[in-house]
């Protein structure tokens, strides 16, 4: 029996080659998200370990130092990495202000392959009272990994 390019074998053969390519390459993109989620998640773990020490200079270790690095928030936009440092500092002054920092319910959204979204909520719990509310980083990957390059983090206050 001749194969001929234009028989019904042939083609359905070239069809199923197709669709297992495109299988692969779709679970090679899944495994490399699931890479990226975990290298992600760590910088979260580790922002979270370093806030709960009262490391403000540790936690800022995920972002981006860079000029470029921006905050928005409810006290408007702080802008490069010193300018987001002095902001935490300002506004978290001590342990009592900082409380114990807790992230939940992360989301992740990709953006090609150099660039993520992740929405969140956060919460610090304090003697002073608690607070908390949602988030949005905005990811880039660089040379040397992760790291957020924009954050908006919103109050929420809790329904009664």
């Amino acid at each position: 029996m001749s194969m001929r390019c234009g028989s019904v074998f042939c083609r359905l053969l070239l069809t199923c080659l197709a669709l297992g390519m495109g299988s692969s390459l779709r679970m090679q993109a899944q495994e490399e998200r699931q890479g990226d989620r975990a290298a992600i998640t760590k910088i979260l773990d580790a922002q979270e370990k370093a806030w709960n020490q009262g490391n403000v200079d540790a936690f800022l270790e995920g972002y981006w130092h860079s000029p470029e690095l921006t905050f928005s928030g409810s006290s408007g936009i702080a802008r490069g990495w010193d300018g987001v440092l002095a902001r935490y500092k300002k506004n978290y002054p001590d342990r009592a202000a900082m409380g114990q920092l807790d992230f939940s319910n992360l989301e992740f959204r990709f953006f090609g392959k150099d660039a993520a979204l992740v929405l969140a909520h956060w919460h610090l719990s304090r003697a002073q009272g608690d607070i908390g509310g949602v988030f949005s980083l905005v990811w880039q990957r660089f040379p040397e990994g992760w790291r957020i390059i924009h954050d908006h983090t919103s109050v929420v206050a809790e329904s009664k």
